[in-house]
Order: C-alpha cells, then sequence, then structure tokens
C-alpha cells in the first residue's frame, strides 16, 4: 500500500505544472463588415478575396466577415447608412468595407494589400474599436484565457493506469 500512495504522490507531484499552466492565449478576430449588391462584379471580385484570405495561415485567424447584401434588402440598405453616418461619410457605392474605424468605397485588386494591412493593424492594436458594434467596450479585442478540457482527462487517465499498475505491480510482489 505504501508503494501506491508513493506512486500516486509522484504522479500528482509530476503533473501538477500541467494542471495549473494550462491556459492559451488567443485573440478574438476582428469583424469586417461587408456591404455588397448581388450581382455587383467588384463585390464579387472582394468577396472572392476575403474567401482565399479567410484560408490564409497568417490571416484566416485575424478576422471574421459579415455580409450585408444591400440592393435587395432595405434593412442592410438602411444600415449600411447607419454605418456610413458613424464613420462620418456617405456611401457612393457597394463594396463598402467597414474595419473598426477604416473604410473602404468599392474595391479593386489593386487594393487588397492596403486591405490586409488594414486587417493586421486592426487585430495586432491594443485600443481596436469596432464602429459598427458600437464603441471599444466589450467590443475592444481582449486577450482570451481558455482551458484545455482535454488536461483533466489526461490526468486521471494517468492515475487511473498509475494505479492500476501499483496493483499490478503488489499483487505480483506478493506471490
Amino acid at each position: 500500500m505504501k508503494k501506491i500512495s508513493l506512486f500516486l504522490i509522484l504522479a500528482l507531484v509530476l503533473f501538477i505544472p500541467f494542471i495549473t499552466n494550462v491556459k492559451a492565449d488567443t485573440k478574438d478576430k476582428i469583424t469586417i463588415y461587408f456591404f455588397r449588391g448581388e450581382g455587383c462584379p467588384h463585390c464579387a471580385e472582394a468577396e472572392e478575396f476575403f474567401e482565399a484570405l479567410s484560408k490564409d495561415e497568417e490571416y484566416g485567424k485575424m478576422f471574421e466577415v459579415k455580409d450585408y447584401e444591400v440592393w435587395y434588402d432595405e434593412s442592410n440598405a438602411a444600415f449600411m447608412e447607419e454605418v456610413a453616418a458613424k464613420l462620418d461619410t456617405q456611401v457612393n457605392g457597394v463594396p463598402f468595407i467597414v474595419i473598426g474605424d477604416k473604410y473602404f468605397s468599392g474595391f479593386a485588386s489593386s487594393m487588397e494589400d492596403q486591405v490586409k494591412e488594414t486587417i493586421k493593424d486592426a487585430y495586432n492594436s491594443e485600443d481596436y474599436t469596432d464602429v459598427v458594434a458600437g464603441n471599444n467596450n466589450g467590443n475592444k479585442k481582449e486577450k482570451k484565457e481558455e482551458s484545455n478540457p482535454l488536461i483533466p482527462i489526461i490526468i486521471v487517465s494517468v492515475i487511473a493506469v498509475g494505479t492500476i499498475a501499483g496493483l499490478v505491480f503488489l499483487t505480483k510482489e506478493k506471490k
């Protein structure tokens, strides 16, 4: 019995560092608001760009796109006008793309680097403000600590295996 207790204590001591430090830093994705018109070729080009960029290893983790069709949906068109007013601008056409407190009116492949830079700057900024969702209260990116749900399972498994191995060892020792 002393060997089992010693083994369990040793197992716990070895795994305590893993138990106490299993949190990971992650950042929230920024939101890109994409106001578009169904059938607009520039909107389709922007949509393809965002789709490809979302699969990119570096950029894919940085953003999500909220898509609003404005030519056939009056409430989305009104929402786009509200957003433009918050940004102190007028919408002259689509696509109208909002990233934080920056916006792009129209889209061409020549703008891709500028959009990427805006995404990266917003994602890395400590004072990122999502103008569309409100102010930076509750919409500011924050580092989150997330627990890894596998750690408790691994710990319980190790303790169970250790206990069984200890019992087997003791039973063989008594024979």
